[in-house]
């Protein structure tokens, strides 16, 4: 197995036990593998050990990659920020968009979407901690954004996603996960059907498994240390 492969195991194993800690079926968390400044070549050492779902944060590198992996039977997320004039390439080329924020950036997404494809699935980003440099919708204005992009005829809503500033604390980082739980579970008691809560990296998955968490997006102990800045 490649060293690729090695680290794509050791993820799964703490995926696993930290759901086993909290009683939890390992299937309920999804692994999203962040090959983000990676080549095709790593992409397909991930996908020949079983991955089958990236994610990507820069538009036009990806755009790239996804090209030259049209082979592999891949499923494509972008989870970084999504500009007006990046929406028509994530629109076409990406299966998921984590990082809706405003309702423009939605409602182009909509506009764009290919009749030959199928919905875009998305997620509402949240500034959930109130990072000053952090992206998303303050917590307070979700559900109104959450409700108008559900209405959109070309994306299907699936949950919310959240980037915290990085703690090291468990404590710190379990209680900010729990409070986007919290909001995800404000949302589907409003009348949102959703199923997916985004959150939890390389450094707090931990927390963000026991705090809920259906979808974790790891790098670095994937594939390691960044290949080039960003």
């Amino acid at each position: 197995m490649t060293t690729i492969g090695d680290n794509l195991q050791s993820v799964r194993t703490r995926i696993a036990t930290a759901c086993a800690a909290t009683g939890r079926s390992a299937d309920s968390v999804a692994l999203l593998a962040v090959s983000k400044t990676f080549g095709p070549e790593a992409v397909r050492e991930a996908h020949a050990a079983g991955q089958t779902a990236f994610g990507e944060n820069y538009i036009q590198e990806a755009v790239e990659k996804i090209a030259l992996l049209r082979d592999l039977p891949l499923q494509w997320h972008c989870i970084g920020p999504i500009q007006s004039n990046k929406t028509r390439l994530v629109a076409a080329h990406f299966d998921w968009a984590h990082t809706v924020d405003r309702l423009k950036i939605a409602q182009r997404l909509s506009e764009q979407r290919p009749e030959g494809l199928g919905p875009l699935q998305v997620c509402i980003q949240v500034n959930i901690d109130g990072g000053s440099t952090k992206a998303g919708v303050p917590p307070a204005e979700a559900l109104a954004l959450a409700r108008e992009v559900a209405a959109l005829p070309r994306l299907a809503l699936r949950g919310i996603m959240t980037i915290p500033e990085p703690a090291t604390d468990a404590a710190v980082q379990l209680a900010v996960h729990q409070r986007a739980r919290s909001l995800f579970d404000e949302l589907c008691a409003a009348g949102l059907s959703l199923d997916t809560l985004s959150m939890g990296m390389t450094a707090d998955l931990e927390a963000a498994v026991q705090a809920g968490s259906t979808l974790v997006r790891v790098g670095t102990a994937i594939f390691g240390g960044r290949a080039r800045a960003a």
